[in-house]
């Protein structure tokens, strides 16, 4: 792991890229105090399927009513 100013960074952000993606990791630093951290990124394990649930969830006929009063003065932040 290296430690890198954030104008080497902006100067040579490609090469950066290349070295994270080979699996290393680069902190960026200011007046050198770390900033940030550059890093690989993590690729899905398995991508999201619509509909992967269907069937197994139940949503009751009254989802979308209004709500009690008392409940939707609490959301506005009155008093009851």
């Amino acid at each position: 792991m290296q430690t890198i100013n954030i104008h080497e960074a902006k100067t040579h952000l490609s090469r950066l890229l290349e070295l994270v993606t080979a699996g290393e990791e680069i902190i960026i630093a200011k007046a050198g105090h770390p900033m940030a951290r550059l890093v690989p990124l993590q690729p899905l394990k398995k991508p999201r399927q619509p509909g992967a649930l269907a069937g197994r969830l139940k949503i009751a006929d009254d989802f979308d009513a209004p709500l009690p009063e008392s409940m939707a003065s609490a959301f506005r932040g009155e008093q009851p």
